[in-house]
């Protein structure tokens, strides 16, 4: 047999879902010219083919193209730290284009024309929702976190339990953070057990503040013990020192398990850290609230202007937290409180609609399962769903999830023993529709 005649004609491999991904980054003439001449070489060569290689030839050929793409997330991890956390709402959306478009009041009072503050806005909001008495905005939690201890415990003691040394995503860890805050960290306590006479009988003439990091990316089950937040708070203003807590996820809504910023703030600690882009469902951010000396302090710290946040962040978290002066309205329009809220029933429903809509060849069934809440929040939910497991004829499960992150746009999910799950909760009623004709087209695409 004449292996030329195996060639697929070119429109065929421009119209696939690997064809689309390289003109999503490309021109379509360059796109191509690349695969026009990967076919010349295998009818010259004469060599068997195969649509990944040819591809990846081609992709080859053409260069780097866009490092952040879109990717459909069908892995059921609501806060994907590898893909971006949490999307945004269309509000937010909004308010970025409408901020990057153009020129913007990012620091000027239009009512006085005069110079303004970047931060009102959002600074206001947080007074709003959480009771704070001053609000700050800088670039993600750590520099938060970073910025908290540099204002208030540079130069002396910060004490902390050594059951909330945590680690958290990239191998950062507390102690290397309150370090770099040139703080000198204090552990009191033992792993599952820290007693408020243990940060008592730690206090001397060097402390400065009383640290609580909530530990939002695990737990501690068992034999365990820890002062109440209040008391930790209370103790800190008997000895005239501060009270900080990394509070991690930033919750605003009431989510079963988690602590809440407003609780945050109402058990009196003098800072309250955390991060807009993890259950707050917002941009990446980091948030610092509390009492108005604490935040003024961490404003004049020369690192407040290397940490600060851009324009486009500011619209997005103040669109965002316009959103929570209704709650109930918050929770449809933020994506993550949209994920998180979705029913048993909501989630077999759109395993169906999905399944429905794949060929016989993807082999596709629905089973019950398990989303995570992901980005460190949560660390022992796990959210009930039904997936849809695909056991693809004539391709491996890992074949055709490597061909569909080749896709336009992407489709990430998960593998297990040779099948390739996909959890419609982190996938939009659009995305469902996206996600059938990425996997059609994949397995449409020839089988190895």
């Amino acid at each position: 047999m004449d292996h030329r005649r195996a060639l697929p004609a070119l429109h065929r491999l421009l119209n696939s879902p690997e064809g689309a991904s390289l003109l999503a980054a490309h021109p379509r003439p360059a796109v191509a010219a690349a695969l026009r001449a990967g076919l010349d070489a295998l009818r010259a060569e004469g060599g068997n083919f195969t649509p990944d290689a040819l591809f990846a030839g081609a992709a080859a050929a053409l260069g780097q193209g866009p490092s952040l793409r879109r990717v459909l997330n069908a892995t059921g991890v609501v806060l994907h730290t590898n893909l971006g956390r949490a999307p945004l709402a269309e509000a937010a959306l909004a308010a970025m284009q409408d901020a990057a478009r153009g020129y913007c009041s990012l620091e000027f009072d239009l009512a006085r024309g005069a110079r303004g503050d970047r931060y009102a806005g959002c600074a206001a909001l947080l007074r709003e929702l959480t009771g704070c008495e001053a609000a700050l905005v800088v670039n993600n939690g750590a520099a938060a976190v970073l910025l908290a201890l540099s204002a208030l415990a540079a130069g002396g003691d910060a004490i902390a339990s050594r059951g909330e040394l945590v680690e958290i995503g990239g191998g950062f860890r507390i102690p290397e953070v309150v370090a770099q805050g040139g703080a000198k960290l204090v552990e009191v306590g033992t792993t599952n057990r820290t007693r408020i006479g243990d940060y008592a009988g730690a206090i001397g003439a060097g402390t400065r503040v009383l640290l609580r990091v909530n530990p939002s990316n695990y737990r501690i089950l068992g034999f365990t013990e820890a002062p109440s937040p209040a008391a930790l708070a209370g103790l800190a203003r008997q000895h005239g020192l501060a009270a900080i807590e990394d509070l991690g996820s930033g919750a605003l809504t009431g989510i079963p398990g988690e602590r809440g910023l407003r609780e945050a703030v109402a058990d009196g600690f003098d800072l309250v850290t955390a991060s807009g882009d993890k259950l707050l469902g917002g941009p990446q951010a980091g948030l610092l609230i509390g009492r108005l000396a604490a935040i003024e302090a961490c404003a004049r710290h020369p690192l407040m202007r290397a940490l600060r946040p851009d324009k486009a962040t500011l619209a997005a978290l103040e669109a965002t937290l316009r959103l929570y002066r209704d709650p109930q309205a918050a929770r449809q329009a933020i994506p993550a409180l949209r994920m998180l809220s979705l029913t048993r029933d909501d989630l077999a429903e759109a395993a169906a609609h999905l399944a429905a809509r794949l060929p016989a060849a993807a082999g596709a069934v629905m089973e019950p399962g398990e989303s995570l809440v992901g980005g460190g929040s949560l660390p022992l939910a796990r959210l009930p769903t039904t997936l849809v497991a695909l056991s693809p004829a004539g391709i491996t499960a890992e074949a055709l999830a490597a061909r569909l992150r080749a896709g336009h746009p992407a489709l990430v999910a998960r593998l297990d023993r040779g099948r390739l799950l996909l959890d419609p909760r982190t996938l939009t009623p659009a995305e469902l529709e996206e996600a059938a004709q990425v996997i059609t087209g994949a397995l449409a695409c020839g089988t190895r």
